[in-house]
Parts: C-alpha cells; sequence; structure tokens
C-alpha cells in the first residue's frame, strides 16, 4: 500500500511490533561500513547514574495528573516490564516502567528536528535513549525503534550519535531501509549516492535515517543532484 504523505498517525493508531520483512539495504550493509564508520560517533553516556534523573522523572509524572492520564499504554513486551506512550507538541515520549520496582528505568523520547522544513518535519523524528543500569542489553531501544518504524515513521539521526546507538542502528538497517542524507542551508534534506565523497561525514549537517515500513525516502528527501536548486 502507497504511504500516505503524513507518516506520522496518531499514537492510538500504531501497529504494534511483528516479524519484520527483510529490506533492500541489507546486502548494501557491507558496502556503507567503511564509509559509515566516518560519522561522528563520539557521544558517551556510560558513566551518568541516570535513575536518580528516573525517579525524579517519574515523581513528576505521578503527581501531574494531567500527564499521568495523558500516557497511553503500549503494546511492548521486554521482561516483565510495562511501557507508556506520551505526546507533546508533536514529539514523544516512551517510557519503560518496571512494575515491581515501581520505577521508570529507560524512556525514548522522539524529538522534532529544527533544522529540517515544515515537509519534512512531517516525516522524521530525531530518538534518543536512556537506559538505567541493569536494564541495558535487554533490548529496550530495539522494542521502542521498531514499534515507531513499523508504525509507518521515520527516523534521523542527531548530530552526533552514541556507540551504543551506531550499533542499534546498524543493526535495525538489517530490516528497514538505511540512507545517507545532508540537510542545506534551505532546511531541505538531499538523498546522498554512495559512496559519498571522502571526508563527506565530518559535517554536522549529514546524517543517517531509517525509512519507516510503507514510507517512502522520496516523500521528504531531494536527490542530490538538486542542491542549489
Amino acid at each position: 500500500m502507497m504511504a500516505s504523505a503524513l507518516c506520522l498517525p496518531l499514537p492510538g493508531h500504531a501497529t504494534t511490533t511483528g516479524t519484520t520483512k527483510p529490506s533492500t539495504s541489507h546486502g548494501l550493509l557491507g558496502r556503507w561500513a567503511r564509509w559509515l564508520t566516518e560519522l561522528r560517533i563520539d557521544v558517551d553516556l556510560s558513566g551518568r547514574d541516570i535513575q536518580r534523573e528516573f525517579d525524579a522523572l517519574y515523581d513528576r509524572i505521578r503527581t501531574n495528573h494531567r500527564t499521568r492520564d495523558a500516557m497511553q499504554p503500549l503494546p511492548l513486551h521486554v521482561r516483565g516490564l510495562v511501557f507508556r506512550l506520551r505526546e507533546a507538541d508533536g514529539e514523544y515520549f516512551v517510557y519503560a516502567i518496571d512494575p515491581l520496582r515501581n520505577r521508570i528505568v529507560a524512556y525514548t523520547v522522539f524529538n522534532r528536528l529544527v533544522e529540517v522544513d515544515r515537509r519534512t518535519d512531517r516525516h522524521l523524528r530525531a530518538p534518543h535513549t536512556k537506559v538505567a543500569h541493569g536494564y541495558r542489553r535487554m533490548g529496550i531501544a530495539t522494542a521502542i525503534y521498531r514499534w515507531w518504524l513499523d508504525s509507518g515513521r521515520s527516523l534521523m539521526t542527531g548530530a552526533r550519535q552514541s556507540a551504543g546507538a551506531h550499533g542499534l542502528w546498524m543493526a535495525l538497517a538489517r530490516d528497514y531501509e538505511l540512507a545517507a542524507v545532508r540537510i542545506d542551508a534551505h532546511k531541505r534534506v538531499q538523498h546522498l549516492p554512495l559512496p559519498p565523497p571522502p571526508g563527506f561525514f565530518d559535517a554536522l549537517d549529514t546524517r543517517l535515517v531509517l525509512v519507516g515500513r510503507d514510507c517512502r525516502l522520496a516523500d521528504f528527501t531531494l536527490p542530490a543532484a538538486c542542491a542549489g536548486h
């Protein structure tokens, strides 16, 4: 089915995570590897004690009835955790909660990208995830990102990635279309041909995109040949 012009359905209409279909990008991963390693992978959150931050966040949610009542359950299943979704001003927040310990143990925010134009903003969000110690390597971020992509919504990296986030994107690229793009001076997103010129990924305006299920890259990108026109 052709994707609609707006690939951001309301949260309540999102589909559940299911078996994914192989993407045509899978066979290209080997070719991509040597160029993608040039991306800016220099964010390190491993030394942070973030459980205190999560506990304070959970207290704010529990004491704010509007925020609490606006949260919707998500049909994700990761080792006894429950997931809740909140939307505010076009950004989406997913919380992973350990019901036995009554605390948030991870959250993902799907941020709007201020550096892109309105046309692109309708299709893309930049995910950022934090996971508490003791809950890592459980597949929490993978489950959340797959839910988002399977719901027919696409993702773009921020200006920088942690090594763990980059590894997650490469793993997801086995099942979803992966593309390199550049944000031009007019906030348009240009799809880059392979291979890009040496050192191209040193610039902060180059990003990676994972294309959501039943969405098309052409819906929100321009060919690189359109640069300057």
